[in-house]
């Protein structure tokens, strides 16, 4: 209720803001545009000016800081891929870890898979079955496992998730520091080449590095996703573990751990891959989870955010940047509504529209621009493919955020909240090769049979 109210005046009162100076919030728009970019140029100064101090001055890292490291890698129904990650994790070349596999109430054969590899590696993996009236949601399968963990630092895979094998010994390096409490690894996308959702996605990551990358270099908010998140024990005591009653566990832990004034650091050398979504509709689903969680954490915690004493300003100051970009497209959107209004009731000439249209073509070319500069930086895609790219990106963008921004908005405002968990399909890609073999096969057989016919 907190939740819808809130966001019940931010939306009242964002629309009598702009009904009563309409003739002026273009220009209003464009000042927080133009913030948004400055702040942006900012941290990427920031950024280079810190690539130079640490070429000049390399940190040392402390190699006998070695905790030991409990993996949990929460599964439900994942069969076709868990078998593969947990062999995965095994190869890291880390000397103190161990593994928690948990099946979360599976329909499939996860729960045996599992069990049987607690069998075969009895030194280092161990099984956790969760009953089948079990509190729903990942957050509340990481704190189940939390409980059995014996690691300093606790370290959290999906499902499908690869790395290479001295992941977490560079990683862990990146834990030390007494103030920080939390570090999160570059996700890459590895079948970004099956189709252009695949693509796109990676593309949406890449750029999600090179904006953590700068949160980082200003030491502002920086956030976990999820995947390839390293969170020291001490900072999981510290905040009470995860939010049973969220539905993006690493969003909300991320602003938990900043509101109690604990470092959340990124590490862009240190890679975790995962599975592209390869179709629109579970796309959707996923996106719309991240984006209800995103929105819902910061309405939950805005009065936190605001009194925290031991968050640091600079902190608060990129948090509040990043939620601007939440502002951005429902402003637009509130606008647009507002100006189409007048044209259909108050018989308005459609030109009105022209200034709202001008500033979202400039919001698309800076979205392009940004897309561009993090392809060329971290991927080193050429540059007419990294132009291409963008502008494919920054579409696929468009067509995926600002409908589920209208959507996530009315279902806070007048639907019930739910802790589905919203499970993205994993093995697609096993299953796509298995489905495209088997019509090679098909194929081959017609032309065989044709061949007998025609020489019959």
């Amino acid at each position: 209720m907190k939740e819808r109210i809130l966001l019940f005046i931010i939306v009242l009162g964002l629309t009598a803001f702009i009904y009563i100076f309409q003739s002026y919030t273009v220009w209003g728009l464009a000042l927080l545009v133009s913030l948004m970019a400055t702040y942006a140029i900012f941290t990427t100064i920031a950024y280079k000016i810190k690539q130079r101090i640490d070429s000049k001055n390399p940190q040392k890292k402390n190699e006998n800081y070695k905790p030991f490291v409990s993996i949990l890698i929460p599964a439900h129904n994942e069969e076709s891929v868990i078998t593969n990650t947990i062999k995965t994790v095994l190869n890291l070349d880390y000397p103190n870890f161990e593994i928690i596999a948990i099946d979360d109430r599976s329909t499939d054969n996860t729960a045996a898979v599992i069990k049987d590899l607690e069998k075969q590696f009895p030194q280092k993996v161990i099984a956790l079955i969760r009953d089948k009236d079990a509190f729903p949601g990942k957050s509340a399968v990481l704190n189940d496992a939390l409980k059995l963990a014996k690691g300093d630092a606790i370290l959290v895979f999906d499902a499908d998730a690869t790395m290479d094998s001295d992941f977490l010994t560079k990683l862990v390096y990146e834990l030390e520091p007494k103030d920080v409490g939390a570090v999160q690894a570059r996700k890459i996308v590895r079948n970004k080449d099956v189709n252009l959702l695949t693509r796109c996605q990676n593309n949406e990551m890449t750029m999600d590095t090179h904006f953590q990358v700068s949160r980082d270099s200003v030491k502002g908010a920086v956030e976990l996703r999820g995947n390839g998140e390293l969170i020291k024990r001490t900072a999981l005591e510290d905040i009470g573990g995860w939010n049973n009653y969220t539905i993006t566990d690493d969003l909300d832990m991320s602003t938990r751990l900043h509101i109690k004034g604990w470092d959340v650091r990124f590490c862009p050398d240190t890679v975790v891959y995962e599975e592209g979504i390869m179709y629109l509709f579970p796309l959707y689903r996923q996106r719309r989870r991240w984006l209800e969680g995103t929105i819902r954490r910061y309405l939950e915690y805005f009065w936190d955010i605001l009194t925290s004493k031991k968050m640091s300003m600079r902190v608060r100051l990129d948090m509040i940047a990043y939620i601007s970009e939440f502002i951005m497209p429902g402003w637009f959107i509130i606008e647009i509504g507002i100006l189409l209004t007048k044209i259909i009731v108050k018989d308005a000439p459609p030109h009105i529209l022209m200034s709202s249209v001008i500033m979202g073509c400039i919001i698309g070319l800076g979205f392009i621009m940004a897309c561009r500069y993090s392809l060329r930086r971290y991927d080193n895609v050429p540059r007419m493919d990294a132009l291409i790219q963008s502008f494919e990106t920054s579409i696929y963008l468009l067509l995926i955020w600002f409908p589920l921004v209208l959507f996530i908005g009315f279902k806070i405002l007048f639907m019930k909240k739910d802790m589905n968990w919203g499970k993205t399909a994993h093995g697609l890609i096993q299953h796509e090769h298995a489905i495209q073999k088997a019509k090679a096969k098909i194929k081959q057989a017609k032309e065989e049979l044709k061949r007998l016919l025609l020489t019959k």
